[in-house]
């Protein structure tokens, strides 16, 4: 069942195909971002700290980054 199933990041971490709710990953994880990860940050404002910290993070790790915020 879809629920159920997850992908594996290039670091081992697994996330889940369909994420109903909020979920997030350790900090520690999160670190772990490299060249070859998409990193998808959704804020409802625009600036919220956890969707800010892990797009400054996918620059510096030269990850491919989609921002969502719904901000008018």
């Amino acid at each position: 069942m879809i629920l159920n199933e997850t992908y594996s990041l290039a670091n081992g971490v697994q996330v889940p195909k369909l994420g109903l709710g909020t979920w997030f990953i350790d900090d520690a994880e999160a670190a772990k971002i490299g060249s070859g990860d998409c990193v998808v940050a959704v804020s409802a404002s625009g600036s919220t700290p956890y969707a800010l910290a892990i797009a400054a993070q996918s620059k510096d790790s030269a990850a491919r980054l989609v921002a969502m915020a719904n901000n008018p």
